[in-house]
């Protein structure tokens, strides 16, 4: 994560803390790259996400694998498969992130926390005082 992420990161968490009472309010963490390996619903998505694309390739691979087209309709097919597989993915990602959305607000008001941060291993932000709900939003993520 760069700098200015981090520093507003930190600087929210710090603001969220003066506004609401320094001490009073529990902090979460979620391993979001743990989730996204681990979590059932996630690998079920990723998997109907690559059979989409291997669908589209499929497709494409039919209509224009033996066609002979010119430099600039080759292009433009080109960009026009890709334009699909980046709407097959950002609409993946999307489920998978919503879902992933409501399972931390849930969890986070059956734990009283107020504020969850996303907290990986190769990018940590907390390393101790803060409430881990990572094992819970993968068990949650069914």
């Amino acid at each position: 994560m760069n700098l200015a992420k981090k520093l507003a990161t930190v600087a929210l968490l710090a603001s969220s803390l003066v506004f609401t009472g320094c001490g009073q309010d529990k902090i979460g963490s979620v391993d979001v790259d743990k989730v996204m390996a681990e979590a059932p619903r996630v690998k079920t998505l990723m998997s109907e996400a690559e059979g989409k694309i291997k669908e589209a390739q499929d497709k494409f691979q039919k209509d224009y694998g033996d066609k002979e087209l010119s430099e600039e309709d080759a292009v433009k097919v080109q960009m026009e498969f890709q334009r699909k597989l980046e709407s097959i993915n950002q609409g993946y990602a999307s489920q998978i992130r919503s879902r992933m959305d409501v399972v931390i607000n849930e969890i986070a008001q059956e734990k009283d926390i107020s504020v969850v941060l996303s907290n990986s291993k190769d990018d940590k932000m907390i390393f101790q005082g803060a409430v881990d709900i990572t094992d819970d939003v993968i068990k949650k993520m069914q």
